[in-house]
Parts: structure tokens; sequence; C-alpha cells
């Protein structure tokens, strides 16, 4: 079966329903059930609570509070290179930036201009730059962190669909990650210039949230909230956001030497704060 045959009863789900709901039940605190929830996850996708600064899945009192949990002093030193993997997931797609077109799977790709909510002098800055598409699975610690130093210049939330963000649905739904909902942060550096940092909404993800914003409210149309010179300053492998459940983020820099970590390959995992490009 064609992965564009498996995506299609995405088309019919009530996917924005779906989300609220799960979203619902995932900030309650429902103590034993809760506890029992979280147990069944953990051992389902393999969650290494070992890590965690709290390691007894008794302890969480909202499944939200166990998704978003913290993990102990250390556990994600980070390389000394220019920039650093943001997340735990895998690598959806990285590489150049061919002019305005940024790769998703094989014979699927979408546009810069899309993807930041059709500002295309921001988009513009990024032609023949470089991009990085990395998921997050249900099993990957959900904390969001700076790749690089940044100065954050601007913020979006792009509404938009909620399709799963899994490599199957990234192979079967044109434009999926500039489709979907998705948070824009613009950021500036003294060394790379402007770059950007996507959170990619998608089915299930309860909310997503920034660390200088707090939780990104749904609906409406295309916001925007611009920050004055040294307002919001993040160092490298700072905390910046988090995710409610699995999702994806998209990153976009402009053209320099930077080369990507030669090991990085599509399908393979990637710790946060490991070596990302140099």
């Amino acid at each position: 079966m064609s992965d564009r045959l498996k995506v299609l009863p995405q088309y019919l789900m009530p996917k924005l329903a779906l989300t609220r709901l799960a979203g619902h039940y995932a900030s309650k605190p429902m103590g034993a059930l809760t506890t029992a929830t979280i147990r069944r996850f953990v051992a389902r996708y393999g969650v290494n609570m070992a890590e965690a600064a709290e390691p007894d899945i008794s302890a969480y009192k909202t499944f939200n509070d166990f998704f978003t949990r913290p993990l102990k002093a250390g556990a994600r030193p980070l390389a000394p290179a220019p920039l650093v993997c943001p997340v735990d997931g895998a690598i959806s797609q990285v590489g150049r930036i061919q002019g305005d077109q940024v790769y998703q799977a094989k014979g699927q790709a979408f546009s810069t201009t899309a993807l930041v909510g059709g500002d295309a002098e921001l988009a513009a800055r990024f032609q023949n730059g470089l991009f990085a598409n990395l998921y997050l699975s249900p099993r990957d610690y959900h904390r969001i962190h700076m790749p690089a130093a940044g100065r954050l210049v601007r913020m979006l939330h792009v509404p938009g669909a909620l399709f799963s963000v899994n490599p199957t649905t990234a192979r079967g739904v044109p434009g999926l990650f500039a489709r979907n909902e998705r948070v824009v942060c613009v950021f500036d550096d003294d060394t790379l210039g402007r770059w950007v940092l996507v959170l990619v909404g998608a089915t299930i993800v309860g909310s997503m949230a920034t660390v200088w914003q707090g939780r990104i409210e749904r609906g409406g149309s295309v916001k925007a909230w611009d920050y004055a010179p040294g307002q919001v300053t993040l160092a490298q492998g700072e905390e910046m956001g988090r995710f409610l459940l699995g999702s994806t983020v998209v990153m976009l820099f402009e053209p320099s030497g930077l080369r990507f970590n030669p090991a990085w390959r599509p399908g393979g995992p990637v710790r946060m704060g490991e070596f990302m490009a140099a």
C-alpha cells in the first residue's frame, strides 16, 4: 500500500477534537489512573526513566508532567560545536535548501516562505542555506533546547492542520511541515546571522510552549510577537520550549561555511547536545 493511501484516514479524522480531548485528560490529575497510564506508556515505548530528574513514575501528578519531565543534570552534555542538536529524536531529513525548497521526503518538498507563515522577506535569507527536520517520537525527551546562542527577534503562531508527523505521514502528505500548525521562532546571532527554529504541531500534541511565552493558544489567524533587542536572549543548550507529545522541529540557517555532522543520515537517532554542524 502506498504512503498516500496509508495516510488517507487522517484526512477524515476529527484531528482537532481528538487533540483537544487528549490535551484535556493529559493535564488532569487522576491519581492511580494517571500512574497506571504512565506505567503502561513507559513499558510500551521503552522510556528510559533512569535519566529523568524524577525517576519515580508515581511522583507525576499528570501525564503532561511526566511527558515534559526534565532530565538529570549532566544527562545531555553539549558538544564543542557551533551548532548542537536541540532535541532527542530521529533525523527526518537534513541538508541544503534548494533555492527556497526544503526536502521533506521522496517526491515531497515545501517552500521556506510557506513554512514561516508567508514572510517572503524572512524566507529569502535562507535561499540555498541549510535545513534540518528532526522527529520526536513518543518515547523521546520532549524539551527543546537552543542549537546555538540567539537573540529572539520574532515569534509567529501559524494555525494549520494537525496531521501526524511520523515518517509515513511525511512521505504521504504534501508540504506536511508547512501545512500543520506551527510556532516559528526567529533568532539573531553574531556568527550565524538570522536563523529559525519551528515547532510543528501534530495530532494529539496537546500544545506547544516556549519559555518566554508559555503555552501557545490555538485557533484564530496568524499571530506575531516582536521582541526588542536583548529582551529574550538564550545561550546554546538552554531550554527554549517543549511539546506535549511527539512532534517535529524544523531549523533553517542562512548560507555559510557550516557543514552538517557527516554521520547524520535520515532515520538515524540523535540526542540533544550532540554535534550537529561546524
